[in-house]
């Protein structure tokens, strides 16, 4: 678990840089960069989040 909070923080920490490297050069490439990184990261985390909920209702018989 500590390990998909450290990935979510370096993700979190990348998109922001991206973003701040689009306002000081208006160069397109890093909004675009930060918007795929963005898309990506969450549907990781919507499979991740799913699959938590399926391991917890799951009724698996023994």
């Amino acid at each position: 678990m500590w390990l998909l909070r450290l990935l979510a923080v370096l993700t979190v920490i990348s998109v922001a840089i991206g973003v701040v490297l689009f306002f000081l050069t208006r160069d397109q490439r890093y909004l675009q960069f930060a918007w795929r990184l963005f898309r990506y990261a969450l549907i990781v985390a919507l499979l991740v989040f799913g699959l938590l909920i399926l391991e917890r209702v799951a009724v698996i018989p023994l």
